[in-house]
């Protein structure tokens, strides 16, 4: 596997989370990563963390990165969009090292919250 900064799709994710609110993201402390030779058949992104004991361990606050693999880059950029809303729902309002589960991180909701991340892109002057 090969890994670089995705400073692009960081820059994408940070409109995002300023436009449609989502403050409980900190931004400061979640990286995007593009990755290479993934095996993967039907991932097209994924998100990580640093979990509750390694954050102790190394006296630190949680982080996350989220991943895309090749098959992203592929898509639309009104796809692409789909899939960094859907990663960021999947870090919970506590930031604190854990994931919101598909229960919630689902099409239906991923569908209204990129209908409003439109809606409020196109009032934005």
């Amino acid at each position: 596997m090969k890994y670089e900064s995705a400073l692009d799709l960081e820059e994408r994710m940070r409109e995002m989370v300023n436009l449609l609110f989502i403050n409980h993201i900190k931004i400061d402390r979640v990286k995007c990563l593009r990755s290479y030779g993934s095996r993967c058949r039907r991932t097209i992104a994924r998100v990580h963390t640093l979990g509750k004991a390694m954050q102790k361990g190394m006296e630190v606050g949680a982080f996350y990165t989220i991943e895309f693999l090749e098959k992203f880059d592929k898509l639309n950029k009104e796809e692409q969009d789909k899939v960094i809303i859907h990663e960021l729902m999947h870090i919970p309002k506590t930031f604190g090292g854990g994931f919101r589960q598909h229960d919630y991180v689902c099409d239906k909701n991923v569908e209204l919250m990129h209908e409003r991340f439109l809606n409020l892109k196109r009032t934005d002057f």
